[in-house]
């Protein structure tokens, strides 16, 4: 299949970067050329400093392995230049980062892979980047959070409220971490493809991958899910709503890359990444979803149709139930991972309260409506001081965009 399995060193620099607490930076491209010229020749001077070609080529490379999408020069470029800025501010300040900081930070990326810092760095090297690149993307990190903290910590945790804290608490559940953007192409299985759905998927994927357009189209004509009509989109759904096995490899696609194919009980779906949003505050985790489901005839047949339509008119809330359709419905109060994957995925996608008709059985006669009743998360880990360290560091990084904006006004940037 076309999502391919990453190097130990690959993924565990993906999951470093997802987890990482360096506060994030804007991003503005630049022109990059085609072709550069000698590695060591000037790429941007930033004020008394520059950026080699070469810098940029080792930054990109590194981006590479974090896999991350777009451009990867002039990320890697504009990255370089931010950067300069950053540690420049810090050598005003006096908080440029410590050799010790650097190794800190070195181990602490190593850690995470259950490696040594040399066998990290030995790692790395064999995708390209050589050590001193990884450590100057540390130092650079650890003397921009230096500024920061020394110029806004005080006045941001003095800002601090415990009812800051409360409302952060009551709105947990509608401040998703991060949220997941796809299409898919979803197949019933039937006497006729059985045997060979599967492997058919599997060679469209292949043709599809990195292809949008087409992906799109592929939907329209092939898809039995009612979201072919929008070119397989499923919308924005939460990140944590996606099966744990699912999450996992989906975090580590690129946007276009394809994944799949996936059973979905009496279908094969495969999917895309259109778009992956992190938000600026964790949510919970799910730890079990209350649900409802009410067989209905195929929602294609004019019966099928009328009774979808009814269902949403008469039912608001899984309750409304007991009294409209009490002999004619199932109720479900289950862990995430104990639910079947394709009223898991047609869960994903809903509030309490809503209705999916995506799923179906008995080769697509029955169309099975899923009402989602409810979704109870765990209290987050360490409290409400948790809380608070999370507000610290979102607040925190709205200072440092605007210094970095300010920096940037400031200085004189220029592009070879």
């Amino acid at each position: 299949m076309t999502h391919q399995k990453m190097t130990p060193i690959r993924r565990i620099a993906q999951a470093a970067a997802l987890a990482a607490t360096a506060l994030a930076l804007p991003f503005v491209a630049a022109p990059v050329p085609v072709a550069a010229q000698s590695p060591f020749s000037t790429a941007a001077r930033i004020n008394d400093s520059i950026v080699t070609w070469y810098e940029v080529e080792q930054r990109a490379l590194f981006l590479e392995i974090l896999r991350t999408p777009g451009d990867l020069r002039a990320e890697a470029l504009e990255q370089l230049v931010n950067e300069r800025l950053q540690v420049q501010e810090a050598g005003r300040m006096g908080v440029v980062a410590t050799p010790e900081a650097i190794e800190a930070g070195v181990a602490e990326f190593a850690a995470r892979a259950d490696l040594g810092p040399q066998e990290f760095l030995t790692n790395i090297a064999g995708e390209g980047v050589a050590p001193e690149t990884f450590r100057d993307f540390v130092a650079n990190g650890i003397s921009w959070r230096n500024v920061v903290q020394s110029r806004f910590g005080g006045r941001v945790r003095a800002g601090l409220t415990e009812a800051d804290i409360d409302e952060a608490l009551a709105f947990a559940p509608q401040l998703d971490a991060s949220q997941i953007l796809l299409a898919e192409i979803v197949v019933p299985l039937t006497p006729d493809n059985q045997e060979t759905l599967r492997d058919d998927l599997a060679r469209l994927m292949s043709d599809l991958n990195f292809d949008i357009d087409t992906f799109s189209e592929a939907a329209r004509r092939f898809s039995a899910a009612p979201t072919r009509d929008q070119g397989g989109l499923t919308g924005w759904r939460p990140l944590n709503a996606v099966p744990a096995p699912l999450r996992e490899d989906m975090i580590l696609l690129r946007t276009g890359e394809t994944y799949g194919p996936v059973s979905l009980g009496p279908a094969i779906a495969v999917f895309q990444m259109r778009g992956l949003s992190e938000g600026t505050f964790a949510l919970p985790p799910v730890t079990s979803v209350e649900y409802a489901t009410i067989p209905l005839p195929a929602r294609t047949t004019e019966e099928g149709a009328a009774a979808a339509a009814a269902l949403r008119a008469d039912i608001d809330v899984c309750d409304d139930l007991y009294g409209q359709r009490p002999d004619a419905f199932e109720i479900t109060d289950a862990a995430l991972g104990a639910i079947p994957r394709d009223i898991a995925m047609a869960l994903s996608t809903l509030d309490a309260g809503e209705i999916s008709f995506e799923v179906t059985r008995n080769a697509g006669a029955t169309t099975l409506a899923v009402m989602l009743c409810a979704r109870t998360v765990a209290e987050p880990e360490g409290g409400r001081e948790a809380v608070r360290q999370q507000l610290f560091s979102q607040r925190l990084e709205t200072y440092a965009e605007g210094l970095l904006e300010e920096l940037r006004a400031d200085a004189i940037i220029s592009y070879e």
